[in-house]
């Protein structure tokens, strides 16, 4: 969702008074599939098309929702969790990226040949930075933001 700044203030105008907005977000811009995601769209085949995509994620750091809200609200609750997934296979994570911040880099693309070469790259990627544990299995850390803004 993008304009952060204009639309949670209004999101937050629409609780009742005592009430609170609870929002929880994907906060995984920094790690790493994302570095290689962004990485793989300075190829020139494609660096154009994907420029945008590479802009598409718009989570932002606490301090910024602290600041947004901080002065609208009578307490403010902010913290990040980082969950581990335990996937069988590097693919999982190109799996779990479909659904969420791959998406832009895929939608942006011409054709099924480009997507089939894009993720077919960033699974080789993958499996460079994401080492097996010793069971074969594949952590892959998803860190998210909550906060809830009590009016």
């Amino acid at each position: 969702m993008p304009r952060h700044t204009e639309v949670l203030p209004r999101l937050l105008q629409q609780v009742t008074a005592n009430g609170a907005l609870a929002v929880q977000m994907p906060a995984t811009y920094h790690a790493p599939v994302h570095g290689l995601m962004r990485d793989l769209a300075k190829d020139p085949a494609w660096r154009d098309r994907l420029r945008p995509a590479t802009r598409a994620v718009l989570v932002e750091k606490p301090p910024f929702y602290y600041d947004l809200f901080s002065q609208l609200v009578s307490r403010l609750d902010i913290w990040e969790t980082e969950y581990i997934h335990a996937l069988d296979q590097h693919e999982g994570i190109v799996d779990w990226m479909r659904g969420t911040g791959l998406r832009p880099y895929l939608e942006a693309l011409a054709s099924d040949d480009q997507r089939t070469r894009f993720e077919s790259l960033l699974l080789d990627e993958i499996r460079r930075v994401y080492p097996r544990q010793r069971d074969g299995r594949v952590l892959f850390p998803f860190r998210r933001l909550f906060f809830i803004a009590y009016r």
